[in-house]
């Protein structure tokens, strides 16, 4: 006997083929820029500046990222970027906690105010007060510091994880805290032990925020720092160019960037699951 498709069944299988069309497409949308990275980076610069060919096209080599490691000094440009970035992720997480835990739970005059002060800071672009930024730290003595670097990129992403763990809390119901203080367990012991596997995500999804942004900082960086030695990565990269005339190595260039990409997308993906319940934390209560 023939079965029927019910309505009920036909409009699911339509949903699911429009899932996997439109996830396929966006899923092609950041593949194919991503390949066409890796490809471009393990083929000569003559090969990536010349006119497209199916004869050259797979003259694929390692020499790109040979000579980025030797002629480049990338090393160096590396590590400055994984010590500013995974410094600003750690005092971003923390600050922010500290910060959400007070708005979510601490009843004060102004909370609702000053709450509304740092949702308006996430409005206003870092460029538009980088001279401040600057004059202040070369006042301090922390310009050519990568310390000073880290302390500006913080300030750039707290506002954005101060409302996320803020949310994180406020998801939490309160009862669980009383009944932690009933049973003895102080404020510092309760982050710790007692919300901390609950508030893992919103603060796993700051600390990969704040060091995705870090990572890719260029106008930061460029600004506080002048000697080549604390450059970061996205400087370091804009400076990899020969010749007499400052002709741009693109292989060279490409290479590079993939280099860049690796620590972003084993970051994201490793912490993806968190990071979108981290997202949608306090989306219903809070």
């Amino acid at each position: 006997m023939a079965t029927i498709a019910t309505p009920r069944r036909t409009d699911t299988r339509l949903k699911l083929i429009l899932y996997v069309l439109g996830g396929g497409g966006a899923a092609l949308v950041f593949l194919v820029p991503l390949g066409f990275a890796l490809i471009r980076s393990a083929q000569p610069n003559d090969v990536v500046m010349g006119a497209p060919s199916l004869s050259t096209f797979f003259e694929w080599t390692l020499d790109n990222f040979d000579r980025l490691l030797t002629q480049g000094d990338m090393a160096r440009p590396v590590l400055n970027s994984l010590t500013v970035s995974l410094s600003t992720a750690v005092l971003t997480a923390v600050l922010s906690t500290l910060a959400g835990y007070g708005f979510a739970r601490f009843a004060f005059r102004g909370r609702a105010g000053l709450l509304s002060v740092v949702v308006l800071t996430m409005m206003v672009p870092f460029q538009a007060i980088l001279t401040p930024l600057y004059l202040e730290l070369n006042t301090i003595g922390l310009t050519d510091s990568l310390f000073g670097l880290v302390l500006f990129s913080t300030t750039v992403n707290l506002p954005f994880g101060v409302i996320v763990m803020r949310n994180s809390f406020a998801s939490i119901p309160a009862e669980l805290e009383d009944s932690a203080h009933v049973d003895g367990t102080g404020t510092a012991r309760l982050l710790l032990s007692v919300l901390r596997p609950l508030i893992t995500p919103g603060a796993a999804t700051v600390a990969l925020y704040a060091f995705l942004a870090s990572w890719t900082d260029f106008l930061g960086a460029l600004t506080f720092l002048t000697d080549p030695d604390l450059f970061t990565l996205p400087v370091a990269l804009s400076n990899l160019q020969q010749g007499s005339y400052g002709q741009v190595d693109f292989g060279l260039l490409a290479a590079g960037a993939v280099v860049a990409m690796i620590p972003c997308v084993v970051l994201y993906v490793a912490l993806q699951r968190f990071y979108v319940a981290g997202l949608v934390s306090g989306a219903v209560k809070g």
